[in-house]
């Protein structure tokens, strides 16, 4: 395989469902992907929202990491701006001790909310933090690598992380210039929102361009995280698509939804023909579909890994979506004891 496949996952809450089918969903799905020889399993991070149960991927790292045996698991991403870095240090340092040599730390700066939503994340609430998100960057590196100074008010507690099962690697995410720059800048591997930001192929090269080497990482590697949907037949992938539509116009609209069922997406749509014009990239079709789409994707990144994520209702039909696409590129399956 020219490219890496593996999977990131927002835990959808389905209409009428609750957060506790959505977060047994995915530890279903994290299971399949193991099995089915996906490289890494990604949560990402979403707040207040009636669509995405996914508010703390920290918090199912764990779960995760100990229900699947070989992928790599972790988070897209972690917001730092929400948290103390040294917090940040400590709990995934833990992590690492749990599942050693098997966890990513995926760091973005975007709150992952809306405005009213970031402040509430805030310990204080007197005032607006500062944009300082490079610093803090430095300062969780730090800790993992030892390398904050004696000057640094912080310094002892680099020695305090729980160690033994080595450090996570770190990730820098992002959907803008401006994180493929600190992560050329630091050396670390970059994975860019594709399903967000469609137009990120220059942003790429940019990173592969100025990139430094570092001791974690010699050579650039970029990921591009991508909406992808296989079904049988084209048709099929396309009305899978649908729910996904009606959220981002209703997002667009300033209110947020659960994810609908295909059904009531396609009527809601047939009513409101025009909400569909903003259109973000989905790879979608049958398996040769996927797959010639996804070449396609990671040609214009020059990606050494593609991520894929989507949004549906029903988790049996959203499961099949990553076994068609696992048995379309002829993934290793892994024999996993129950």
């Amino acid at each position: 395989m020219p490219y890496r496949l593996s999977v990131l996952d927002q835990s959808p809450i389905p209409a009428g469902g609750t957060a506790v089918d959505a977060l047994a969903n995915t530890l279903d799905l994290a299971r399949t992907a193991d099995a089915l020889g996906y490289e890494r399993y990604w949560m990402a991070e979403h707040h207040a929202s009636p669509a995405l149960a996914g508010v703390a991927p920290e918090a199912l790292i764990g779960p995760v990491a100990l229900a699947t045996h070989r992928m790599r698991v972790g988070s897209g991403g972690i917001m730092l701006p929400h948290y103390s870095p040294f917090k940040v240090a400590e709990t995934f340092a833990m992590l690492s001790a749990l599942a050693p040599g098997r966890i990513d730390l995926g760091l973005g700066r975007a709150p992952g909310s809306d405005q009213r939503t970031a402040f509430a994340m805030q310990r204080d609430r007197s005032r607006r933090m500062p944009n300082d998100f490079t610093d803090q960057l430095d300062e969780l590196s730090g800790y993992f690598e030892q390398t904050l100074g004696d000057d640094h008010p912080f310094a002892p507690l680099q020695a305090t992380l729980p160690r033994g099962g080595g450090m996570p690697d770190i990730w820098m995410l992002g959907s803008s210039p401006e994180s493929a720059f600190w992560a050329a800048e630091r050396g670390l591997p970059y994975c860019f929102a594709d399903f967000i930001n469609s137009d990120g192929a220059h942003v790429a090269k940019e990173y592969r361009r100025q990139f430094r080497p570092s001791a974690a990482l010699a050579e650039p590697y970029v990921m591009a995280a991508t909406w992808t949907i296989a079904a049988p037949t084209r048709a099929e992938a396309e009305r899978l698509a649908l729910p996904a539509k009606m959220m981002f116009a209703h997002l667009m609209a300033g209110k947020l939804i659960p994810v609908p069922s295909v059904e009531e997406a396609e009527a809601w749509l047939a009513d409101n023909p025009l909400a569909d014009r903003q259109r973000r990239r989905t790879v979608l079709g049958t398996p040769a579909d996927v797959r010639q789409g996804l070449d396609a994707v990671a040609a214009s990144y020059g990606a050494d890994e593609l991520m894929l994520v989507n949004i549906m209702a029903d988790h049996a039909t959203r499961r099949r979506s990553y076994e068609l696409v696992a048995a379309e590129y002829g993934l290793a399956p892994v024999a996993v004891a129950a």
